[in-house]
């Protein structure tokens, strides 16, 4: 998960000194991080990352001191059972277990950093293992004993085709979502630096850029243009990938007429239904920035459940 790629960095950084690491292993009811979800303890007390969102990191920046100082790993469990629970616990009314191990050959071994960050750099998953008897991790399959297992999948993208303003707005949103994006549009004028400032700029023609960045399980791409020039070689392309989510701007008449379009194009009718057309989740936007807003939300639904 993308939340996890600070926790990463500063594990590489921090290389060679004293830390823990702690995990969220099972989650129950309302938990506020989700399972996998780390945070990293350096011996001096900096940390990077979270496990609850401010419930019971105090009780595991003192857990994890206490593994750094010689202590075996632990797993502990945080929920709503009595009275302290607003103390250390989640009043949310949720549960966690939390493994804290030490950042060492015994327990998550800090070589695994520096592997889970190249595969990410390379746009590759990595699983993790790790045996919740010895809490000991590495990147061998577990067939035997209680184990938990941990899938590190490379940063999400975005890609989106036409340099318009609700591009603009999707380009801003997705960004702080921490999702990396990239507009593609080969019109020199819509393609500026001025309108989308800190951002990814391709201005080849739509097919060739995204088969070119070739979209994964982890890349989504967004047409926006309204020109078909621009965006139907876009689809092909994008159709042609494992993109979890190709949507396309439009109204449902011009998204019928795209339909016809694309299955002259030699495209199936499974092809074409893989688009989101009208493109975002329907919740009455009007304007770029609540389409916007649609749009992100429709994407993030896809990554968490892929068709």
């Amino acid at each position: 998960m993308a939340e996890n790629d600070s926790v990463i960095a500063a594990a590489r950084s921090w290389a060679g000194e004293p830390m823990a690491l702690a995990t969220v292993v099972s989650t129950w009811g309302s938990a506020p991080r989700p399972r996998g979800s780390h945070m990293l303890v350096h011996a001096d007390g900096r940390f990077e990352g979270s496990v609850s969102g401010g419930c019971v990191e105090s009780d595991i920046l003192q857990t994890a001191a206490e593994v750094i100082a010689g202590a075996p790993f632990q797993v502990k469990t945080y929920g709503v059972a009595d009275a302290s629970a607003w103390e250390v616990g989640l009043p949310c009314g949720g549960e966690i277990a939390v493994m804290v191990q030490p950042v060492s050959a015994a327990g998550f071994d800090p070589e695994l950093f520096d592997r889970i960050g190249e595969a990410r750099d390379d746009g590759r998953a990595l699983t993790v293992t790790t045996d919740l008897a010895t809490g000991h991790s590495d990147l061998r399959p577990q067939e035997t004993g209680e184990v938990f297992i941990n899938r590190y999948d490379p940063p999400r993208r975005l890609l989106i085709v036409g340099a318009v303003q609700i591009a603009q707005a999707l380009a801003q949103l997705s960004t702080t979502l921490g999702i990396e994006t990239v507009v593609i549009d080969p019109r020199a004028r819509f393609l500026t630096e001025e309108r989308f400032p800190g951002t990814t700029l391709d201005d080849r023609w739509p097919d060739e850029a995204v088969a070119a960045l070739d979209p994964g399980p982890s890349t989504a791409v967004v047409t926006l243009s309204h020109d078909i020039k621009i965006d139907d070689p876009a689809l092909i392309a994008a159709l042609a990938s494992d993109a979890p989510y190709v949507g396309a701007l439009g109204s449902r008449r011009s998204h019928a007429a795209r339909r016809e379009r694309l299955a002259q194009a030699g495209l199936s009718a499974e092809q074409i239904d893989r688009i989101d057309g009208p493109v975002g989740l329907d919740i009455g936007a009007i304007g770029p920035s609540e389409i916007a807003l649609s749009i992100a939300a429709a994407m993030v639904k896809a990554f968490h459940d892929p068709r």
